[in-house]
């Protein structure tokens, strides 16, 4: 049973940054993809950053060169460095995990961030 355990969420000033870190665990290979999502009240789960096990990356165009996602494949970890945080930025953050690329995601609990002064 895959599961994920996310960390590192919290409030921050505008500006500011953040280090989020997804741990995986009972999968004994490489995932294929690991990713992170966020989500506001009311609205769907959108993808923020994904990379896959190769190194390929992709962002949402609201994060590019702001956020960096990172993994240690030896530690099935994926972390998501979030700089020059903003407002829009509050969310819930998930991670997400997929062991071949035709899997079902396996998610989080989820992490709050929330950007405020």
């Amino acid at each position: 049973q895959v599961q994920l355990v996310e960390s590192g969420g919290g409030l921050v000033q505008p500006g500011g940054s953040l280090r989020l870190s997804c741990e995986g665990s009972g999968w004994k290979s490489i995932f294929y993809s690991m990713a992170w999502y966020r989500q506001t009240p009311g609205k769907e789960r959108d993808l923020v950053a994904q990379m896959l096990s190769g190194g390929s990356t992709n962002y949402a165009d609201s994060v590019k060169g702001r956020f960096t996602i990172s993994r240690d494949n030896a530690r099935s970890t994926v972390y998501l460095q979030m700089n020059s945080l903003k407002f829009e930025d509050t969310a819930v953050y998930y991670c997400s995990a997929r062991p071949f690329y035709y899997s079902s995601p396996y998610w989080g609990q989820g992490t709050q961030v929330t950007v405020s002064s």
